[in-house]
């Protein structure tokens, strides 16, 4: 699998991060995990911890959960 910066999560946590003027190094130490883990995460590593991943969503006060996803984009999956 790819690395993809778009998606979904690392946009969201880089640009949360960015919005608190924080730093990654400071993200790491707030949320308790390692650096390399942020800089995997905002750069879209494909399988990440969820775990991790949950706590460093925590911290902007969000988690992950299934999401229903429209026909179309089921259609587009199996492409």
């Amino acid at each position: 699998m790819e690395w993809d910066r778009e998606n979904t999560i690392a946009q969201f946590v880089r640009d949360r991060r960015k919005k608190a003027n924080l730093t990654q190094v400071a993200l790491s130490d707030f949320t308790g995990v390692g650096l390399r883990f942020i800089r995997e995460l905002e750069q879209g590593k494909p399988n990440l911890m969820t775990d991790k991943v949950n706590q460093v969503l925590l911290f902007f006060g969000h988690t992950l959960t299934p999401t229903p996803i429209s026909d179309e984009t089921r259609r587009n999956l199996g492409k």
